[in-house]
């Protein structure tokens, strides 16, 4: 079993700056695929990004255009997300999620593993 737990969420300006980070517990972190998910308010749970095992290939979701980079440290049992160029619409809680998946998936219902979100708010 892997146990998550987020952090590195709260309130910034427009075109700020946040970066999130995860912690694992646990054994064998690195053999997890690792995603960021996140939900708005009345929205369902939407893709932001995955990261393969040993940190090499990486996917982001269309709405991300670069702003967003994703990495992890297998040794610190921790993964990231640096995100850049905030805006209002990216106003959600921010997941992180871990599978023993073969390929990076955007689906939610592939992860095992969820942390218990960290808030972010983008003021206008």
């Amino acid at each position: 079993q892997v146990h998550l737990v987020e952090s590195g969420g709260g309130l910034v300006q427009a075109g700020g700056s946040l970066r999130l980070s995860c912690a694992a517990s646990g054994r064998s972190f690195s053999t997890y695929v690792i995603s960021w998910f996140r939900q708005a308010p009345g929205k369902e749970r939407e893709f932001v990004a995955a990261i393969g095992t040993t940190g090499s290939t990486t996917t982001y979701a269309g709405f991300v255009k670069g702003r967003f980079t994703i990495s992890r440290d297998n040794a610190g049992n921790t993964l990231y997300l640096q995100m850049n160029s905030l805006n209002p619409a990216d106003t959600a809680g921010y997941y992180c999620a871990a599978g023993l998946l073969r390929i990076l998936d955007s689906r939610a219902s592939s992860y095992d593993y969820w942390g218990q979100g960290t808030q972010v708010t983008v003021s206008s």
